[in-house]
C-alpha cells in the first residue's frame, strides 16, 4: 500500500507575511479622538437663561456687531469673553499676517482652556458656521469634562454674507434637528431679534433650591 502524498512546507519570507500578530499593530495611522458625542437638547426662549458653573457658551452668529450687541449686554462676568476678533487685535502687528489665524487659535483656546480647568465659565464669540471649528471648541470643554452650549442669533439676510449662506443653513437644521449633540453640544438655541431683546440674563450658577 502506498503511503499518501505529505504536504509540502513552503518557507514565506518575513517581508512577505501577512496577517496580525500580537507584536503587528491592528489599525494604522493616527489614533482617533475621543467620542464627545451626546444628548442634545433644543431649548425655548426665556427671558433667563441659567447654565451650570463652569460652562463653555458659544455664541454664534455670522454678524459680529450682532454678537457683540449681545454678549457686551449679557456677559458680565471678567475674562469669560473671548473672540477671535479681539485675539486678533491684540496680535496686531506682532505676528506676520499669515500666521494670524494660526496663533490667535492657539492663543484662545489656551486661554479657554486654563478657565475650563479652573472651574471658570467660558464664553467664546464667534461665527460658528464651520463645524470643525465648534467641535474644537466643545472638545476643549469635554476634555476639562465641563458642558458645552450653544446660542445662535439670527439676522437679517442683508447681514449674511453670500458665501455663508449655505453653511449658515446647515447649521440652522442641524441645531433645530438636535444634531449638534455628534459635535458634543448639550444644549442648543436660537434666538431671533425679538427673542433676543426679552432676555435680561445669562447665568452661570446651580438652579436655586427650593425653600
Amino acid at each position: 500500500m502506498e503511503n499518501p502524498p505529505q504536504p509540502r512546507s513552503v518557507k514565506i519570507d518575513e517581508s512577505e507575511r501577512g496577517g496580525w500578530s500580537s507584536d503587528r499593530p491592528r489599525r494604522s495611522g493616527p489614533e482617533r479622538p475621543p467620542n464627545i458625542s451626546v444628548r442634545c437638547r433644543v431649548l425655548s426662549p426665556s427671558d433667563e437663561l441659567r447654565y451650570s458653573p463652569g460652562s463653555l457658551l458659544v455664541v454664534a452668529s455670522p454678524h459680529a456687531p450682532t454678537r457683540d450687541d449681545f454678549t457686551e449686554r449679557l456677559i458680565d462676568r471678567p475674562g469669560a469673553l473671548l473672540s477671535l476678533d479681539r485675539v486678533r487685535r491684540l496680535l496686531a502687528g506682532r505676528v506676520p499676517e499669515e500666521e494670524m489665524e494660526e496663533r490667535a487659535e492657539e492663543l484662545l483656546d489656551a486661554a479657554a482652556r486654563k478657565r475650563l480647568e479652573a472651574g471658570e465659565p467660558v464664553v467664546v464669540s464667534t461665527a460658528a458656521l464651520d463645524p470643525a471649528e465648534r467641535e474644537r471648541l466643545a472638545r476643549l470643554a469635554a476634555s476639562a469634562r465641563k458642558p458645552r452650549h450653544l446660542i445662535l442669533l439670527e439676522v437679517g439676510r442683508d447681514q449674511v454674507a453670500d458665501e455663508d449662506r449655505a453653511a449658515l443653513n446647515e447649521l440652522r437644521r442641524r441645531l433645530d434637528a438636535g444634531e449638534l449633540g455628534a459635535e458634543g453640544f448639550q444644549t442648543v438655541l436660537r434666538l431671533n431679534a425679538q427673542a433676543v431683546s426679552e432676555l435680561k440674563r445669562i447665568v452661570f450658577a446651580p438652579e436655586p433650591r427650593d425653600e
